[in-house]
């Protein structure tokens, strides 16, 4: 007897919710698929049930972290976007007890994937950049797209790099800046 839809809906999402937080707290080699199934809170031979691989799961978690996030800043709307970027710009997301942006937190274990994953990654990242473009406008230096891709740049590094040092003091330092360089660029 098969599970109704509903069920084998909300047993998958669990399992791409906890995979995209472990792979992005942890990375792809670091996590096992008991490892994510433990967290969902559900068996091994579940996993089977939705996924072929632990790569076809790390695409899927990306994408729906994404859309997670493209979301958020769709209800932000222009105005929100002071805000979105204050709230991805904190110590918070840094250490990821808030959330788990897929851009910053997986952009060097993105990079070292196959041509799938970075394909999926080139996407997100192209979404993100025009979803920030279109809540921009031109300004006699640059265009919007331009804005858009200084934006993305200062808030993924921001928290790539705070991400990667070990000073908390100079991880501050780092999103404060981004942050203020963003705030700019959204409000010339």
């Amino acid at each position: 007897m098969s599970w109704p839809s509903t069920r084998r809906t909300t047993t998958r999402q669990k399992i791409l919710d906890s995979a995209a937080r472990l792979f992005a707290l942890e990375g792809f080699e670091q996590v096992s698929i008991d490892a994510i199934m433990q967290d969902a809170g559900l068996t091994r031979g579940a996993f089977y049930h939705h996924f072929a691989s632990k790569k076809e799961l790390y695409n899927e978690a990306l994408r729906n972290a994404a859309r997670a996030g493209g979301a958020l800043l769709e209800r932000a709307g222009t105005e929100g976007l002071r805000q979105m970027v204050k709230s991805y710009l904190r110590m918070g997301h840094r250490d990821g007890s808030q959330m788990h942006c897929p851009l910053a937190f997986m952009v060097n274990d993105a990079a070292r994937q196959d041509e799938i994953i970075r394909d999926s990654y080139t996407r997100i990242l192209t979404a993100f950049v025009a979803r920030l473009e279109s809540r921009l406008a031109a300004t006699a230096a640059m265009t919007p797209r331009q804005r858009a891709l200084q934006i993305a740049v200062a808030m993924i590094g921001g928290v790539a790099l705070a991400r990667a040092v070990d000073d908390d003091r100079l991880a501050e330092e780092i999103l404060v800046a981004s942050q203020a360089g963003c705030l700019q660029l959204i409000e010339p």
